[in-house]
């Protein structure tokens, strides 16, 4: 496998793992309750992990604009879906640029 597509296999591996973490913080309580609790800190600190081994084969800006562009959509489209979070146009245009700007970011890396 090449080291390219390694790093992005992690990197995604590090955004699914940060949006656990996101997700299990709502289930947390403010930290009252403690199996989300946890959960949440393993998922954030597997996802800084997972983040400081793409960052090693990838441009920093880039890996944190996708690591953090692409957790902000997911999770705000799971709040939508999971969570019955509202839908407007705005929430939806503000996703499109969040996208377009990950997508950007990604080929002036190239």
């Amino acid at each position: 496998m090449r080291d390219s597509t390694f790093a992005w296999l992690v990197l995604a591996a590090s955004v699914l793992a940060e949006v656990g973490g996101t997700i299990a913080l709502r289930y947390a309580d403010g930290f009252t309750r403690i199996f989300p609790s946890v959960l949440s800190g393993l998922c954030y600190s597997a996802a800084i992990w997972l983040m400081a081994i793409a960052v090693r084969h990838m441009e920093v800006g880039l890996t944190y604009a996708v690591w953090a562009g692409s957790g902000t959509a997911l999770t705000a489209v799971l709040g939508m879906l999971w969570f019955g979070e509202s839908v407007s146009f705005l929430r939806l245009a503000g996703l499109s640029f969040i996208v377009l700007g990950v997508i950007a970011l990604n080929l002036s890396a190239r």
